[in-house]
């Protein structure tokens, strides 16, 4: 009987073992203890010992796809010309380049294989399961022997190369993988009335979440396939979520959302927006913050978002930038307005009643030097949540839900609008201070 090694008994390496073990004499290397259900044949070898597995003719390497390398580079000093490797990694063109690396020059033999099946699929047997075949490095002799052993075992052989494998492979294993473990995390359970088609897909996490992390992101990295996989999947997904809104939110006028409320210079903004693009038809959302702007547009609840992103003297808008990294969006118009921030208490209030200004970190910014100088008493803040709009502070400052001791900054048009009293005007740093915003709408 020819005498065969499996490097590797994990999941994988004990189906392996299951095929191959009544017709060879076998030496299965393992570091771990073998449980005490496996069936073990008597013309088997344990062994932990590296030199007892070259003592075989043909070495399958059953290893994890991220270890594959450093077991070969371990192994090659015991590689022979008279040996034949075979390994049975769900990848191909990565074993390929890790041989014709460490086997430059080398007369020992290899074949690629693909067993496209796992303990799963092979519970009731082998008939017709397919097993990927690339001759590589193998002479004639050698590839026609596994091909018809393992077509005599029942098993259906392929034979192709490894790049035609890995890219066929990303678009079905790895397809497959990827489909079952975002079904796992999504959390698809059975219920009482699965129909047919939802049975298949908790058949599907069934069969990929019963494998390895280590096994998955192993598929999706190391074959280079997977990637452009994933992109594809993503736009597609993108493409059909869009084509289930609407294409306008309300198909008598176009409603725009906004990162600030009433009063604020968002506001300001799109009525020059509207007006300059003779918009006539149009509501306003004030949603307050980017990341509530970016959230509506994605879920269809608006048609256009617009929010500032960048000023003269201040800079980028961080919150602006944080809120557009989780979206894809388009961008439909820049433009730019002048800013003047006016600093405002409460009527019932004086400037000695005031300990902190609260806006904006924008306004803040633009107006840093300027307050350091006039204002040094005053404490500056930001709020959390909607209160992160000055329009929002300075709405709940004029009905009394502030106390006394907080200020805020912002458009003079804010004290008309909620009836606080200006302290001063024109407390920007630079006369000539512009905003730049977007209108943005879906991809």
């Amino acid at each position: 009987m020819k005498k065969i090694s499996i490097v590797g008994f994990g999941r994988f390496g004990k189906v392996l073992y299951r095929l191959v073990k009544d017709d060879f004499v076998v030496t299965v290397y393992t570091r771990k203890p073998i449980n005490s259900g496996t069936e073990i044949s008597p013309n088997t070898v344990l062994t932990n010992s590296i030199q007892d597995i070259y003592k075989s003719d043909v070495i399958f390497f059953a290893v994890p796809i991220d270890a594959f390398e450093s077991v070969i580079k371990a192994h090659k000093k015991y590689f022979i010309p008279g040996h034949l490797l075979i390994d049975v990694l769900s990848v191909k063109l990565h074993p390929r380049s890790v041989f014709e690396k460490h086997l430059k020059g080398s007369k020992t033999q290899v074949l690629l294989t693909h067993p496209m099946f796992g303990p799963d699929s092979s519970r009731n047997g082998f008939d017709g399961l397919p097993i990927i075949m690339d001759r590589f490095k193998a002479d004639e002799t050698n590839y026609v022997f596994w091909k018809n052993y393992f077509t005599n075992k029942h098993l259906h052989v392929i034979e192709m190369s490894a790049r035609d494998h890995d890219r066929l492979a990303a678009n079905s294993q790895g397809l497959t993988h990827f489909v079952g473990r975002l079904l796992d995390s999504y959390g698809l359970r059975p219920t009482q009335i699965d129909s047919l088609g939802t049975k298949k897909l908790l058949e599907v996490i069934d069969q990929t979440c019963n494998d390895s992390w280590q096994l998955f992101t192993n598929l999706q990295h190391f074959n280079p396939y997977t990637k452009r996989m994933r992109m594809e999947l993503g736009d597609t997904y993108d493409r059909l979520y869009n084509k289930l809104l609407p294409k306008q939110h309300n198909p008598h006028y176009i409603t725009f959302g906004i990162q600030g409320g009433k009063g604020s210079f968002n506001e300001q903004a799109i009525h020059d927006y509207v007006e300059k693009e003779e918009i006539k038809h149009y509501r306003i959302k004030y949603l307050y913050t980017t990341a509530a702007v970016m959230r509506a547009l994605h879920t269809g609840e608006i048609d256009f978002g617009q929010f500032a992103i960048h000023n003269s003297v201040g800079g980028i808008v961080g919150e602006s930038i944080n809120a557009m990294a989780d979206y894809r969006f388009t961008i439909v118009k820049e433009f730019a307005i002048k800013i003047s921030h006016a600093l405002m208490i409460r009527k019932d209030a004086t400037l000695e009643d005031a300990t902190t200004i609260m806006t904006h970190p924008q306004v803040l910014a633009q107006c840093k030097a300027t307050l350091a100088r006039k204002y040094p008493q005053l404490a500056q803040t930001s709020g959390t949540g909607i209160l992160l709009d000055h329009a929002v502070v300075a709405r709940q400052l004029g009905c009394g839900k502030l106390p006394k001791e907080i200020a805020t900054m912002g458009s003079r048009i804010l004290a008309t609008l909620y009836g606080l009293k200006i302290v001063e005007v024109n407390l920007e740093d630079a006369k000539e201070n512009f905003t730049i915003f977007l209108i943005v709408t879906r991809t």
